[in-house]
């Protein structure tokens, strides 16, 4: 029988799902709302860093064993494949661009993650060998950061640059967990949070979120490139404060949406249809929507919509392109070994 689950890591995916989805759902709304704004980039801060560092703490085990190498095919790479394809149909329907092209190298949207999983797991046994991974990691992000004509294919740049946060995730062990979820931290994080907020708020009106999505060089923001020495360490620093003092304040209890917290890579690989054709047809257009209340109704309907593509009966529907089993594609050897370590490999499947 295998190890039961800790109730405390689906709560942080599925919150952090959440956060995922407010903040796409949020972005048009920054426009004309300096508390939204506030709220944005608090949550672009850290929701992906955290993201990437959960993945990279249930990404311990690891190996190029068979097993693992198949999982990491069936519900990395395939739904990487599948979902591109289908996101660039999409907006080939939606934008009426049947030119629009299908390219495998430059991720489309939410894709980006998918491929960074992919390449992170697959550099995941050679992390682990070094001495000082974090370090490494994060010298390589500075690097990146400093060089405007890398990164065009494969979302190098991002990929690279949430490298530390996975690599940190490596290292961690559940009692580091256990240490953020005392009552002193929870009260220390709170403070810390809400400054933050305040200078978010403050930070608004002028702020470019384009630092806190990574997308490219810092070059693109207007900063020299020795900059990428200061920046990248002081942003990762930023991301990781934020991450514990969200990470202390998930609760550690069953609650009504942990299992929810076991269907996040269905949720954040549909979610994207959903706010894209938001955008595309015209859905804030609705003056109501910039108000309070329609700011309000906007982040209810991204915690619904959400908490619905977690469920159950979504997971059924979808699980033949986002875990497809795909036993027709490997050797006998292959499969029998994903089921010999099936229980011990368990938690590097439950990433998103």
């Amino acid at each position: 029988m295998g190890a039961r689950r800790d109730p405390y890591f689906d709560n942080v995916k599925f919150l952090t799902i959440v956060l995922v989805a407010c903040g796409h759902a949020w972005e048009p709304l920054t426009y004309g709302s300096r508390a939204t704004t506030a709220l944005y980039l608090t949550v672009y801060a850290f929701h992906m860093p955290a993201f990437a560092l959960i993945s990279g703490y249930f990404s311990r085990s690891f190996d190029m064993g068979p097993g693992r190498l198949r999982r990491l095919v069936t519900s990395v790479a395939v739904p990487y494949v599948i979902f591109e394809v289908a996101y660039t149909l999409f907006y080939r329907w939606a934008q009426d661009d049947p030119g629009y092209p299908i390219s495998l190298l430059d991720p489309w949207y939410v894709m980006w993650f998918l491929l960074a999983l992919f390449i992170w797991r697959v550099t995941t046994p050679i992390w682990l060998l070094l001495r000082h991974p974090v370090p490494i990691a994060l010298a390589c992000a500075v690097a990146m950061a400093a060089m405007p004509d890398a990164g065009g294919d494969l979302a190098l740049h991002r990929v690279v640059a949430f490298l530390p946060f996975f690599v940190l995730g490596l290292t961690l062990r559940s009692e580091h967990f256990e240490r953020l979820r005392t009552r002193r931290v929870r009260i220390a994080a709170l403070p810390v949070a809400l400054a933050f907020l305040g200078t978010a708020y403050w930070a608004a009106p002028w702020f470019d979120a384009g630092w806190l999505y990574h997308r490219g060089s810092i070059v693109g923001q207007g900063a020299p490139r020795w900059a990428a020495l200061f920046t990248t360490p002081a942003l990762f620093v930023l991301a990781l404060v934020l991450s514990a003092c969200f990470l202390a304040w998930v609760p550690g209890r069953h609650t009504w949406f942990s299992t929810l917290g076991t269907g996040t890579l269905y949720a954040y690989l549909l979610h994207g249809f959903l706010i894209k054709s938001a955008r595309f047809w015209g859905w804030y257009d609705h003056p109501w929507l910039h108000g309070p209340a329609g700011e309000v109704a906007v982040t209810l309907v991204a915690v619904g919509g959400i908490s619905l593509l977690c469920s159950a009966p979504v997971r059924r529907v979808f699980r033949w392109v986002v875990e497809p089993r795909m036993d027709w594609a490997f050797q006998r050897a292959g499969l029998d070994a994903g089921q010999g370590t099936g229980e011990r490999a368990r938690p590097a499947r439950q990433v998103s």
